[in-house]
């Protein structure tokens, strides 16, 4: 009798089944918002900035040594390149399935069946036998609804919003050890106006203590002066802690043990950097923390089309080829041959709502998303109109 030609056959179902592939669920689309036509204290003169290393413009060599150093060594960011490292190791795990898996096996065993009230025993058969085994073994699941390549595009979205969050980061180190850097040069300059201070205030109530002696002033203004210089003095060490302070968590952004930080350039010769001209559109299309969101709507809405393709039947083609012989010098003899191949369908017919629970979840997930990336934009400007502001009102302080 003839075999029929099977895998002939489950080739073309899978190829008929490979071009009539379809994707559940939504293909994403980035939400419509209404951002302001421009922030109320954006410089119109302002000069383009963004996208470059910013804290250079300070010009001060030893600002960019230090955050330099903080790149290189903080652990922090260490942590966010392992995360993106992890991310990309999920994505190629789960992006496993659309294509072949492939193993191998061995076995050896030894084996006595039963010869009581065996029908049709044969004695020549040896009892006990040893049995020995090699085969290799292929199986496929084709991902007719896309579950899988849905689950991949998620899979790919936490990977580009890991990234994003590894940016941010960055950015906020950078910023950080700047605005440290800054404001440990503000507490230097501090503490030599407050010892220049208690210097004079000293030779204050020296001289009205000479006064005081001669009958020139009172012992009321004598001990004004002296309150003077007291309050002067007990300024300079509480200026000395929060310069301490600052360099031990210098210090810790740069991945070192706590000590004491070079100087550069003081307050006073530093440049102010210009503020990015296109504010609200640049700020918001390069800011990572309004990526990360984008990126976590897109993974979530992803998911849905996964779980709605548990809706579906699962096809899976399975293929072993290998041998099976008693004796083990026979295991490579062309009798010894074994192989098989087949197809299966399996699909739920009753999951006591786990599928519907699945979908409704995702579906939710995909709201939170949403609203999360909106919160996000949302706070995106209001962090740079805040920081507009305070530049503005900064600078006319410090004219004032």
């Amino acid at each position: 009798m003839r075999r029929p030609a099977v895998l002939p056959l489950l080739l073309s179902a899978v190829a008929c089944a490979s071009l009539t592939a379809c994707t559940m669920g939504p293909d994403y689309e980035r939400p419509a918002l209404q951002p302001p036509p421009a922030y109320t204290y954006s410089p119109a003169d302002a000069q383009e900035t963004a996208n470059t290393t910013w804290w250079k413009q300070y010009e001060d060599p030893v600002l960019d040594g230090l955050i330099a150093e903080a790149l290189a060594s903080n652990r922090n960011v260490k942590i966010a390149a392992a995360n993106v490292e992890a991310a990309a190791a999920v994505l190629t795990q789960t992006k496993a399935p659309l294509y072949p898996q492939v193993g191998y096996g061995a076995g050896a065993a030894r084996q006595k069946a039963s010869e009581l009230n065996a029908t049709g025993w044969n004695a020549a058969i040896p009892n006990p036998q040893d049995v020995y085994q090699l085969n290799g073994s292929a199986s496929w699941e084709l991902d007719l609804w896309g579950r899988v390549r849905r689950l991949s595009e998620a899979a790919r979205a936490d990977l580009f919003a890991t990234e994003e969050a590894r940016r941010g980061v960055v950015l906020s180190l950078v910023s950080t050890v700047a605005g440290n850097y800054l404001q440990l040069r503000g507490l230097d300059e501090q503490l030599e106006i407050a010892r220049r201070s208690l210097a004079t205030y000293g030779e204050s109530v020296r001289i009205f203590e000479l006064q005081f002696k001669h009958g020139l002033v009172s012992q009321m203004t004598l001990e004004q002066a002296r309150t003077q210089y007291e309050t002067a003095a007990a300024a300079v060490p509480q200026i000395e802690t929060q310069i301490a302070q600052t360099e031990n968590g210098l210090s810790i952004l740069l991945g070192k043990p706590p000590g004491s930080i070079p100087r550069g350039k003081s307050v006073r010769e530093l440049t102010m950097p210009p503020v990015p001209a296109g504010l609200p559109s640049s700020v918001l299309e390069n800011r990572p923390d309004v990526r990360q969101a984008e990126q976590g709507l897109v993974a979530a809405n992803a998911r849905i089309g996964a779980a709605k393709a548990l809706y579906f039947p699962t096809i899976s083609l399975t293929g072993v080829l290998g041998a099976s012989s008693a004796d083990l010098s026979n295991l490579f003899k062309g009798p010894a041959g074994v192989w098989s191949y087949a197809g299966s369908i399996t699909g739920p017919l009753f999951a006591g709502g786990a599928i519907k629970g699945a979908v409704r979840q995702s579906e939710a997930g995909r709201k939170a998303a949403l609203l999360a990336y909106e919160s996000s934009v949302e706070s995106a400007f209001a962090d740079v109109e805040n920081a507009l502001v305070s530049r503005t009102k900064l600078l006319e302080e410090t004219e004032a």
